[in-house]
């Protein structure tokens, strides 16, 4: 896989996301970030941190549509806006994004495969991925292939509600693979994670998206997360992008600085 922004046969790769004075404020509310520029390239490892407020998730919503921006345009997985997709758009978008969020939100009664299962839910004729007995074939050999991914095949007839914290956020994983994303996003996906399960957690993600050559942007208030498992590390303060380096140019104290009043 070539290392991000490394030449290959037909030159330099072009940015998977491209955004350009990105502004986002909330009706009444302040601003929560303001003309922010900043590309993303195919196969990078990037980790968004910040101190709570500072608009994190937001611009990953933004970035992917997910929110409508107030002010700039975005250019995300070949498709260019401003401020909000069109519809069309948006579907394009949400056929090349897996997301994993901090509350993995599976349903609990029902089984690790019917939750990777509804992976698919959002396509046409997916009202039939609701539970893998009635899934389509194809769908059920896929989600099997990624609990086996995140190593989890012999829990696919478990219920959600039986697994352990770890195990719940990779049947999470599972599910935002099965559609093969170019990109995954995840947001704080081990802040409810005892240490151990969390280090283990971001291991599958960053060997999972370096072996299917996925895009990974992750958020994180643990820095070690940050440093360890980021190819890039991006600071928001104060609505702003306070610095954006490689990873393994930051020391504690550039981290450090990000959360200083």
């Amino acid at each position: 896989m070539l290392a991000p922004h490394e030449d290959g046969p037909g030159g330099p790769s072009s940015p998977l996301i491209s955004i350009s004075g990105l502004s986002k404020a909330y009706p009444g509310g302040p601003e929560v970030f303001s003309d922010l520029s900043l590309e993303i390239f195919p196969g990078e490892c990037v980790a968004l941190i910040g101190a709570n407020g500072s608009g994190k998730s937001t611009l990953l919503k933004c970035m992917t549509g997910v929110v409508p921006a107030t002010s700039g345009t975005v250019n995300a997985l070949g498709q260019n806006f401003n401020g909000s997709p069109s519809t069309r758009q948006r579907k394009a978008l949400s056929q090349q994004l897996g997301f994993v969020f901090q509350q993995h939100g599976l349903v609990r009664r029902l089984t690790a495969l019917s939750n990777v299962v509804h992976g698919f839910l959002g396509r046409a004729g997916s009202w039939r991925a609701w539970h893998q007995s009635i899934a389509p074939q194809f769908m059920r050999r896929r989600a099997l292939e990624s609990l086996e991914t995140v190593n989890l095949s012999h829990k696919a007839n478990a219920r959600a509600d039986q697994l352990s914290g770890g195990q719940a956020q990779r049947v999470a994983i599972a599910r935002a693979l099965v559609r093969d994303p170019d990109l995954l996003i995840a947001d704080e996906p081990c802040a409810s994670l005892d240490p151990a399960a969390g280090h283990d957690v971001m291991q599958q993600f960053v060997d999972l998206a370096r072996r299917k050559n996925i895009t990974l942007i992750f958020t994180s208030h643990d820095m070690e997360h940050a440093q360890r498992y980021a190819d890039r590390v991006i600071a928001l303060k104060a609505g702003r992008v306070f610095f954006d380096q490689q990873s393994s140019d930051l020391d504690p104290n550039d981290l450090q600085r990000v959360f200083d009043g």
